[in-house]
């Protein structure tokens, strides 16, 4: 452990070819270059949970899927998230959704990221969507990153997709980032 606190960003989509892989990969790099977080990308794809199917509430943590188990063990590390979301039908995607249900206290009262990504609208729409969960969560948004015509920003190179931002994304990345690091030190009175 470097004393550093942990970040995951985590990749709210599960399609193929999606946008959110190579997004998520430079918001990591961008998190981790700075030197104040440790910094973990979270796959939904690779994470693979089951449609909600716990018997029992999420905050009785008292979870009977092996799958719920180990997800709970890897959202409970973090300190701090980067959700890297796109827009689908003027909302957030249903991966999203299913995995904040399967937990409560791992999330609670931690600072969040939300990088959204999609047409003209640049996921605000699912931004805004997804407001009355976060708060349910408790989880506190500190920075919005939104990314327009997502498709634009996508690059080929060497036979992988990269992502390349424009120079208000970088700028609107790094304010949601230091927003992050405040808000994950500890306060002195």
């Amino acid at each position: 452990m470097t004393g550093r606190p942990l970040v995951q960003v985590l990749i709210a989509s599960t399609r193929p070819n999606r946008a959110g892989e190579p997004t998520a990969r430079w918001v990591a790099e961008q998190a981790a270059a700075g030197g104040a977080f440790d910094v973990e990308v979270v796959d939904l794809a690779e994470i693979d949970l089951p449609m909600l199917a716990e018997p029992g509430h999420p905050s009785e943590r008292n979870y009977q899927m092996p799958s719920t188990r180990a997800f709970s063990e890897v959202i409970d590390r973090a300190e701090a998230y980067v959700f890297v979301m796109p827009e689908y039908n003027h909302s957030y995607n249903a991966a999203l959704k299913n995995a904040l249900d399967h937990l409560f206290w791992e999330w609670r009262g931690k600072p969040v990221i939300l990088v959204s990504y999609g047409g003209v609208a640049a996921g605000a729409r699912a931004a805004a969507a997804l407001g009355p969960v976060l708060i349910s969560l408790q989880l506190s948004v500190v920075g919005f990153v939104p990314i327009p015509l997502i498709d634009q920003h996508l690059h080929l190179h060497d036979g992988r997709r990269l992502f390349r931002p424009t120079e208000p994304i970088e700028h609107s990345l790094a304010k949601a980032l230091d927003a992050l690091h405040r808000a994950v030190q500890p306060r002195t009175v």
